[in-house]
């Protein structure tokens, strides 16, 4: 296999990277691809954010990630969020078990991969592999070099608040796959 594309994909909170990232997903499956990784859909209750996901983008199944709260089993804090360690061992696991694929996401490469290499510890090992045709990971703007040093990044996609994600995936997916429709 050639050397993959590996692509960033960054933005401000609730810009919709993982609308992006998941909509993607699916352009890629409707093109034969398969698409693999992990998703980091956010939990809300009455209009606030106060958990997020882990959820394997082949077979659908989730895993609480992290909490707004500390309570058990989230325990391991980073910021105003508090992780779950079993969570994130399965989400390691996943990542070890995506591969090979056509289309690698990560959602997302945080602090605690890009600073404590911790976290979804095989993120990193699995995106500097070839056992993909194209890579795609969401890091937050301000972590952004952190993983342009540590990954052989090829370019770098930007969402703000203003942009329509499920629109920007296909343009993206369109450009970044030679998918285009006739």
């Amino acid at each position: 296999m050639t050397a993959p594309a590996l692509w960033l994909l960054t933005g401000p909170r609730g810009a919709g990277k993982t609308l992006f990232c998941r909509r993607f997903a699916e352009h890629a499956r409707a093109a034969g691809w398969e698409a693999a990784g992990l998703l980091s859909p956010a939990v809300f209750e009455n209009g606030v954010k106060t958990g997020i996901l882990a959820e394997n983008l082949q077979t659908g199944e989730t895993r609480p990630l992290a909490s707004a709260a500390s309570r058990p089993p989230f325990d391991l804090q980073l910021g105003d969020w508090f992780f779950d360690r079993a969570a994130l061992d399965w989400g390691s696991r996943v990542l070890e078990d995506s591969l090979p694929c056509d289309l690698l996401i990560v959602d997302e490469l945080g602090p605690l991969e890009l600073l404590r290499a911790a976290g979804w510890a095989s993120a990193l090992p699995a995106l500097r592999q070839t056992a993909y045709r194209l890579g795609l990971i969401v890091v937050r703007t301000e972590l952004a070099a952190n993983a342009r040093a540590a990954l052989p990044v090829a370019g770098t996609i930007h969402l703000d608040r203003s942009s329509a994600p499920e629109a920007e995936a296909l343009r993206w997916w369109e450009q970044l796959s030679g998918d285009s429709p006739a």
